[in-house]
């Protein structure tokens, strides 16, 4: 046929003939069905048809003329050349022999299937589409579940005719197209029933830092226009490539969205429509962790063979999609990631609120910017031209018809979508920081009101009232030199671990698990573990928290293993050291429940905390919980590097009551590349260094608490705050007392305290005398790294 190529008979080379999207799903069937990535049969309906249909119709110098002197920031004129040209497109015929091939064609897919009709997807496939450098995401139609001849050749024209909306024309004179350049050609695939079952997008890059270890994969009920639309919050799930290679459980991070909506077809209407998803489904994975798999490895072998065929590293934007007829699992196309893997700058950019104010919404954050403007609440494309640059875009939900007035706002709020969401999608190839999904943005905003869009602050992005005060630090990690001591980072929100491992970082001194405890789990651990014993007010709280959850002790290992799992999985293969929990008691009574196991303590500082809890009989269960959760991230997700840490240890016996208990739970020193350190924090771990230094791998000095408890000044005490200095003379000596002692036995030592971060010249002290690492704060990093290169050049000088 002359007009007609099956997707088997095209590859990447055939872009200017089949566009982008048809190209790309031909390249996977020809070159990974026998890897096993499955992807639907059909063909296209070439660019050439394009230009012989438009030809034959005698519509070029028509189009030419309605695009001529067009100016895309005049949206009344832009939206009416638009609908002229489509108008004039619709109302054409087709011409005998290509409506001849198009339904040759379709017959010939559905004998395929056995079948007199099939359902089909009719997609549209630019030639100027899924290029490295310019996604043209969603300028043009789908249409899904097409069944039968005409239905087919409406849609088709349907697809040629939106190579003409007002969005796709915008679009084109921004990447500095010629619109008379750009052909259309358009595929009919077999359709995938996912409004059966599930569907959604992956990327083989974070798309909010650029950490090209992880693959992200959204998932919603129904058919995937949904999450690709923004209508849905969709689950989210992280996979850590390197371990997933070594064919460990390496989901690290699962995020369960609210899919209020799934998009199915409605068989006896024959239409798609959305229909409310049950709560008790809602509140579940669409996805097992079997499929989550079997999908990051298909995107590893997708973002593979494309990274081989460009001879570039190729991040990849996927769409895939689950049949709920067959339960099998398609690709139904992947694209060249177009955002992280353009970005050339290697200057890394940290935004801090200098205060914080009254917060209108929450939602995700897309991003990692801040935004000041205006706000503007829009609900319908009719209203657009009531915009004015600089402005904070507040609507429900957008889709390309926007994309003219999301280019000129200073931030984007919605109240639908997730980070793979149109919104999110186009802010970041935008550069405007958009907070997504946040359900309430076009109520709880008024039009006029000043707002600060802030997305970062992690995962969660915040619309503040009024403008906030603000800075902006720019990190060149090229032009840092490098140091014989290595410079670790102090970490305790896993949500920004992936932007903060692209610092020049040596890995992570300290990690926290207090602030997982808090923020992810909420609840006293025995409080979990005593759940039959509870009142029933704190059940029903604790079941509100733990929903999804059966067991309620899986809730507990699952939350701490997701959040230590993404932090090892960040650094990768660089040591990630943990600290064991170290609430004190009265923080400990601020989680759920906790008040009913923690006592009153008169100094809780120096009271029932770290390694004393750990063995204890009324915390014992709660440690043993701390340690499963470990054993998860070591074991079951192959990340090796994770070490741990042991804090406010008083006495060597301690600490091998500790070890003990370790070992008996399955997690032995020296096993498994397991190192485990000591916090250097109390005056006796000063003194008994030697004995120590037996029992555990190395110390980490907590200049904090070693201050506090050298200079006998509490730490949170106003009146004699000005006694506490880390720099003062007992503290120096007793951090070079332990050094001492460390290398004197042949063990790592190093400090994870704020000191270093706060005073430069106290971490050149540290590295004067011998100290194997420094931690700290990601922004104290360039300064301090800067000092420690002066102090070695100093103390090394013919090296």
């Amino acid at each position: 046929m002359k007009w007609i190529r099956w997707l088997t008979q095209v590859g990447m080379n055939d872009v200017a003939l089949v566009g982008g999207k048809n190209a790309s799903l031909g390249e996977m069937l020809q070159s990974l069905s026998e890897l096993g990535v499955r992807v639907p049969d059909g063909f296209a309906v070439t660019a050439e048809a394009y230009q012989y249909f438009i030809s034959r119709n005698n519509l070029h110098d028509s189009i030419r003329d309605l695009l001529t002197n067009i100016d895309v920031h005049n949206l009344v004129d832009l939206k009416e050349r638009s609908d002229r040209i489509r108008e004039l497109i619709l109302r054409a015929n087709w011409p005998e022999d290509l409506e001849y091939e198009i339904i040759t064609a379709y017959s010939e897919l559905c004998n395929k299937d056995g079948a007199e009709r099939i359902n089909v997807a009719v997609r549209s496939s630019a030639t100027a589409e899924d290029l490295p450098n310019a996604s043209f995401a969603g300028q043009q139609d789908t249409y899904l579940n097409v069944r039968g001849e005409t239905e087919v050749l409406t849609s088709v024209k349907k697809c040629i005719a939106s190579l003409f909306t007002f969005r796709a024309i915008s679009y084109r004179e921004d990447m500095n197209f010629n619109h008379m350049d750009v052909s259309l050609s358009v595929g009919i695939q077999k359709m995938v029933r996912a409004d059966k079952a599930c569907s959604g997008v992956m990327f083989t890059i974070d798309t909010e830092s650029g950490f090209e270890d992880i693959i992200l994969i959204n998932s919603a009920y129904g058919l995937g226009e949904n999450v690709v639309q923004g209508n849905v919050v969709p689950d989210e799930y992280y996979v850590h490539k390197p371990t997933l290679k070594q064919g460990f459980d390496s989901v690290v991070w699962r995020r369960i969205g609210p899919k209020e909506l799934k998009l199915i077809y409605n068989e006896e209407a024959h239409k798609l429509e959305n229909v409310r998803v049950p709560d008790e489904e809602r509140e579940k994975s669409s996805l097992t962790k079997e499929e989550i798999l079997h999908l990051a490895k298909w995107a590893l072998i997708i973002e593979e063979h494309y990274s081989a065929l460009r001879a570039t590293k190729s991040p990849m934007d996927i769409e895939w999609a689950k049949d709920g007829v067959t339960g099998e699992l398609y690709i139904v196309q992947a694209r060249p990631e177009t955002v992280q893997s353009q970005k050339k700058s290697p200057v890394k950019r940290f935004y801090k609120l200098g205060e914080r104010s009254r917060v209108l919404v929450e939602g995700r954050a897309v991003g990692d910017a801040l935004g000041i403007g205006k706000a503007r609440v829009i609900n319908s494309t009719s209203d657009i031209d009531q915009f004015k640059k600089g402005e904070v875009l507040v609507t429900k939900i957008t889709d390309p018809d926007w994309e003219p007035i999301m280019k000129i706002a200073s931030a984007i709020v919605t109240d639908r979508g997730g980070r793979t969401s149109h919104a999110a999608i186009v802010s970041r190839e935008l550069g405007v920081p958009a907070v997504v999904g946040t359900q309430t943005g076009t109520h709880s905003i008024k039009t006029g009101d000043l707002v600060t869009v802030c997305c970062a602050e992690g995962e969660v992005g915040r619309v503040y009232e009024g403008e906030l005060p603000h800075t902006v630090d720019e990190i060149d990690p090229a032009s840092l030199g490098d140091t014989k001591t290595k410079v670790m980072l102090n970490l305790a929100n896993p949500e920004i671990a992936f932007k903060t491992a692209q610092l020049p970082n040596d890995g992570v001194g300290l990690a926290r698990m207090e602030f997982i405890f808090a923020g992810w789990v909420q609840v006293h651990p025995m409080a979990l573990i005593n759940y039959a014993q509870l009142p029933p007010q704190t059940v029903e709280a604790v079941d509100r928290l733990t929903k999804g959850y059966e067991d309620k002790l899986e809730y507990f290992v699952d939350k701490i293993a997701q959040g230590v799992g993404t932090l090892a999985a960040a650094f990768w293969p660089k040591p990630v050291i943990l600290r064991m929990s170290d609430f004190k008691s009265n923080e400990y009574a601020h989680l759920l429940g906790g008040e009913i196991y923690e006592g009153k303590e008169e100094n809780p500082m120096i009271g029932w905390r770290g390694a004393s809890r750990y063995y204890h009989e009324d915390y014992k269960d709660g440690f043993v919980l701390e340690l499963e959760a470990v054993k998860r991230v070591r074991e079951k997700m192959g990340l090796t590097n994770l070490k741990l840490m042991i804090p406010f240890c008083r006495t060597p016996e301690e600490g091998r009551r500790v070890l003990n208990l370790m070992k008996e739970h399955g997690l032995e020193q020296g096993k498994n590349e397991l190192e485990v350190y000591v916090m250097a924090e109390v005056p006796s771990n000063v003194l008994l260094a030697d004995q120590f230094a037996e029992i555990f791998d190395g110390f980490s000095i907590g200049s904090n608490d070693l201050t506090q408890l050298v200079l006998g000044v509490d730490r949170d005490s106003e009146k004699i705050s000005h006694l506490f200095d880390e720099r003062s003379e007992p503290v120096k000596r007793a951090c070079q007392s332990v050094i001492q002692a460390a290398r004197a036995a042949g063990k790592k030592v190093g400090i994870c305290g704020q000191a270093p971060s706060d005073y430069p010249d106290f971490a050149a002290f540290l590295v004067e005398q011998g100290i194997d690492s420094v931690s700290l704060t990601p922004d104290a990093i360039v300064t301090t790294k800067q000092r420690i290169i002066l102090v070695e050049e100093a103390l090394n000088p013919n090296n």
